[in-house]
């Protein structure tokens, strides 16, 4: 495995590119990799250990002949972090600490010891639903020479609530904060947290906590509660936070205002984003492009598509760039109401404004476009898609073959369609196979069929191969399809 990997590498720009399916034998490693030790650089070194995230052990073993074999060669403290990031990820943790401990046992490599390696194992820990040994792990960091301060006890915070442990962040905080110098961070972290939650009661315990304690207030601490007071349906509150945040002398941005946007999005309440909007646009304030796609959706939903492509313009405009998003909740209008002109127009103005079409944009215009018959137009919109980049997945297969099926003299043309996935190895949705396979018994065309199955028995997929048998009409299908024929 590895020596493909420097295979690859080494014939290109001396960049592995790892994309591992089965490990090496571990007698064959080392012999593998030595006639290329002279050209081991450190950048491959790290490419090749970000490649091997789900093969700890591996990563570890090249890591270790790295540094023993490669001549003059030694591993940057980027490159343990890399490593140490790698064994969490692959929840080797056992193999983690005995590489921590050799580390720091070698005079040599201890100056690598660094309290980014510890961020790196509370992340993993939580990840891997190990809260405690996430917790664990903060306290053996005086072991290792280093003493934990504010920012390492703000990461593992950060690290439970983000992964859902909100409790017990706030238990390990309530027993650590008389030992570190709390600010308005550490309290911020865990009102998000109780926000994520949605508990709106907690997450204003530590705010009224965090005022008592002397911290100053800022503007993260506010938003944060007011973010967890949206998401709790708590508007009134949010509200009011809004406006004792101006009486401490602190100015809005544009974060203080998203939550009520998005949460009026959320109900439908068109009315209330478009006030909250105007009172944004008296301060000059701009929203990030996710908020403004929810403005965008429920303009669309709500039959307001001129708004939509108003709010596009007020957006470049604002300098918050529309992407793919933006624009696909609009074309989502117009395919449903099969207008054609004004979807192509929009096409055509994504690619002025520089927003590449994804394979979403591509498969609603195809569809609408066999729904409405037009054909040729859809022919040239699959070229299209195909100049930019994008070759058909499963779902665009499916969308032609689907409308051509339904369409009368159309059943050819979704036979190519079909026949062109199974080429491709592309395994056709069981759908896709009952209504193609429907449509031609009822044409009377049984003999189409047995040849799109003995093409899919024939193919290299297996997937494709076993979905053959869907094709198949046999005596159980006769009695309930009987009648298509009939």
């Amino acid at each position: 495995m590895i020596q493909k990997i420097l295979d690859e590498a080494l014939a290109g720009d001396n960049v592995g590119l790892l994309n591992p399916t089965t490990e090496a034998p571990h007698h064959d490693l080392e012999s593998a990799l030595s006639p290329f030790s002279s050209r081991v650089s450190s950048s491959l070194v790290e490419q090749v250990l970000k490649r091997c995230r789900n093969l700890g052990v591996s990563a570890h073993r090249f890591f270790l002949w790295a540094e023993k074999s490669v001549p003059n060669f030694t591993h940057s403290t980027h490159t343990y972090q890399v490593l140490v990031d790698v064994l969490g990820a692959s929840r080797e943790f056992p193999l983690m600490w005995v590489f921590m401990f050799d580390t720091k046992d070698d005079v040599g490599r201890r100056k690598n010891i660094h309290p980014k390696l510890f961020r790196l194992i509370f992340t993993s820990y939580c990840k891997a639903n190990l809260p405690f040994d996430a917790i664990r792990a903060f306290h053996r960091m005086p072991d290792f020479g280093l003493t934990p301060n504010v920012d390492d006890l703000d990461h593992l915070l950060f690290s439970l609530c983000k992964n859902g442990f909100v409790k017990h962040a706030q238990s390990f905080f309530e027993e650590q904060k008389p030992n570190y110098p709390i600010d308005p961070k550490t309290y911020t972290i865990l009102v998000n947290g109780w926000g994520d939650e949605g508990n709106a009661d907690e997450a204003m315990k530590l705010f009224d906590e965090m005022t008592k304690s002397g911290c100053s207030l800022d503007i993260l601490a506010y938003n944060a509660l007011i973010l967890c007071m949206c998401k709790c349906g708590r508007i009134g509150s949010a509200s009011r936070l809004l406006k004792e945040l101006r009486v401490r002398g602190l100015k809005p941005d544009a974060s203080a205002y998203a939550p009520f946007v998005r949460a009026a999005c959320e109900v439908n309440d068109v009315h209330a984003v478009v006030r909250v909007l105007e009172q944004m646009r008296r301060y000059a304030l701009v929203l990030n492009v996710y908020t403004y796609n929810c403005v965008v959706k429920l303009y669309c939903r709500s039959d307001m598509v001129d708004e939509a492509y108003g709010l596009l313009d007020e957006m470049i405009r604002a300098g918050a760039k529309p992407d793919t998003w933006s624009y696909n909740s609009i074309m989502a209008v117009h395919c449903g109401r099969c207008e054609v002109n004004m979807a192509m127009k929009l096409l055509k103005r994504m690619d002025e404004d520089s927003c590449l079409p994804n394979k979403h944009t591509y498969n609603m215009l195809l569809k609408m476009l066999i729904y409405v018959g037009r054909f040729k137009r859809a022919e040239e919109v699959s070229e299209g898609m195909e100049r930019c980049g994008f070759h058909p997945s499963v779902t665009t297969y499916s969308v032609v073959v689907h409308g051509l099926c339904m369409k009368k003299g159309k059943l050819g043309e979704a036979c190519q369609y079909f026949e062109r996935m199974i080429d491709e190895g592309i395994p056709p949705y069981v759908c896709t196979c009952e209504i193609l396979r429907d449509r031609l018994l009822r044409a009377r065309l049984t003999d189409r069929v047995k040849v799109l199955m003995e093409k899919m028995r024939q193919s290299t997929s297996c997937s494709i191969r076993d979905l053959a048998c869907v094709m198949e009409v046999d005596d159980r299908w006769h009695r309930k399809h009987g009648h298509l024929i009939n």
